[in-house]
């Protein structure tokens, strides 16, 4: 196996590429480097691979699993949390999470949850057919082992400041792409770990699923609002390259998102639907199980802030009893 693709970055930061299911193919870890021991920012997915990939990455470092003092995980989301037990288990590293991210791993992966019943039913009321609905139930299932074993939790309070190698970080916290999102900000050098809440070149997915937040669309454009405040020089974000045009970027996601309430409203006016007929107008290419489940969960997500904004409502339909949307 080769070693994953290192980049060493100014002020003892270490981008490494961990690898992860297509589309999207590998994830952005970060190492901080300070002489108290290694913090590893989102250490990815667990499975054979990943864990063979972090030792080889750790050892090219100049360093063992020994040498990891902490883990900081960003969201519950399997790509970023999952191996933080793991590590945890290797060597007795703190793992930082906050409170509402550690709820919502408890919903998606814990030992007493049913979300994977309680998703196929909701999906299936808002029209997605029997045939894809039937698999939500195992597909669920299937991230067990990529976030087990889970870890013990040091819960990180919002506004709060740590300190990670070797820096002073600003704990922000956002939501909308997952509950309970955590962002570093260092103000020195104008630094921003900041997950999956802001993407280079694609659009954080935001989903709305029972249980969950409510209005996910609105929290995160309300945490996009939050972040643009913030002077940034450097971002390093979980998926993509390393960017530096922060606010431009968030006022692109800002306006994406406000053409596709637009959009989701035109197709109302035209006539009555359900959650997956506008699923599959947004996102007319052809999806895995997986990428539809994100899809109509986001599409979900835009007919929410619709409901919010009053400008659409949801009503029973007498023929099927599924969820129906129309413009008020």
């Amino acid at each position: 196996m080769n070693i994953p693709e290192i980049t060493t970055w100014d002020h003892g930061i270490s981008q490494v590429k961990i690898s992860m299911s297509y589309p999207l193919r590998w994830m952005n870890s970060y190492v901080l480097h300070s002489a108290s021991g290694v913090v590893i920012i989102d250490p990815g997915p667990h499975n054979s691979v990943t864990e063979e990939e972090w030792k080889k990455a750790l050892e090219h470092l100049g360093y063992t699993l020994e040498d990891v003092s902490g883990i900081f995980v960003t969201h519950h989301h399997p790509d970023h949390y999952g191996l933080a037990g793991w590590f945890q288990s290797q060597c007795g590293a703190q793992v930082y999470m906050s409170q509402r991210a550690y709820d919502e791993s408890l919903l998606m992966w814990g030992t007493d949850t049913d979300i994977n019943v309680k998703l196929k039913l909701w999906l299936q009321q808002h029209g997605l057919p029997d045939e894809l609905a039937s698999q939500i139930e195992q597909h669920l299932l299937d991230f067990i082992p990529q976030v087990s074993p889970m870890p013990d939790i040091t819960i990180v309070e919002k506004e709060s400041h740590l300190g990670l190698g070797g820096l002073s970080w600003l704990v922000i916290e956002t939501g909308g792409h997952a509950p309970g999102h955590l962002s570093l900000y260092n103000e020195e050098f104008g630094i921003m770990m900041c997950g999956d809440a802001v993407l280079p070149q694609i659009s954080p997915n935001v989903s709305l699923i029972p249980g969950s937040d409510p209005e996910p669309l609105y929290s995160f454009m309300n945490g996009l609002m939050n972040l643009k405040q913030y002077e940034v020089n450097q971002v390093f974000p979980g998926h993509r390259h390393p960017f530096s045009t922060f606010q431009k970027r968030i006022d692109d996601l800002l306006a994406h998102h406000e053409q596709r309430l637009i959009e989701v409203e035109k197709l109302l006016i035209q006539s009555p639907q359900n959650g997956y007929e506008i699923c599959t107008t947004l996102f007319p290419n052809k999806l895995s199980l997986h990428q539809m489940r994100f899809a109509m969960c986001e599409a979900l997500a835009h007919l929410q802030e619709l409901v919010r904004r009053g400008k659409v409502q949801s009503s029973i339909s007498i023929l099927d009893g599924g969820i129906i949307f129309t413009t008020t």
